[in-house]
């Protein structure tokens, strides 16, 4: 486990906050200078705790308003990889999840319409070993902004 101490939690939690946070801003909320700072942000990236930036899109007003989350099943033999390959492939594919048990994997696409999303269903059924799928619609969402997790004791 990487040495992060909790001037450096705070530095997290500055960032997850908001990513475009700038150092003397930061500085000035932990108390510490802008170089010390700008230390501690290239250090949390060169150990890879912090592994990027990112930017929070609303997809629907680019006219991609349906999302879904598909399920996959393959035959116990396929390989992992091949699981991530069969999704990856698709570039409606926001994420793929490999979960132990039934299902094998959950997919979340990101797609136009309905019709657009059947499109996306059937080239996943016909990718790789695929036996079976199961697709739920969303209706709305909420993400927990988790706070960077307290040291531990």
């Amino acid at each position: 486990m990487p040495d992060v101490d909790e001037i450096d939690h705070k530095v997290l939690r500055l960032l997850r906050e908001d990513g475009r946070r700038t150092f003397s801003e930061m500085a000035e909320q932990i108390g510490l200078s802008v170089a010390a700072v700008k230390r501690r942000v290239d250090r949390l990236r060169e150990i890879g705790v912090i592994t990027g930036f990112s930017v929070q899109i609303d997809y629907a007003k680019l006219g991609w308003g349906i999302e879904a989350f598909t399920e996959l099943r393959y035959p116990g033999t396929t390989p992992v990889s091949e699981i991530v390959r069969t999704a990856t492939d698709v570039p409606e594919v926001q994420a793929v999840f490999t979960i132990a048990g039934d299902p094998d994997a959950l997919i979340h696409v990101r797609v136009r319409d309905l019709g657009h999303l059947q499109q996306v269903i059937d080239r996943l059924r016909r990718a790789g070993d695929v036996t079976g799928t199961k697709t739920h619609l969303v209706l709305g969402s909420w993400t927990r902004e988790t706070p960077v997790p307290p040291l531990p004791r």
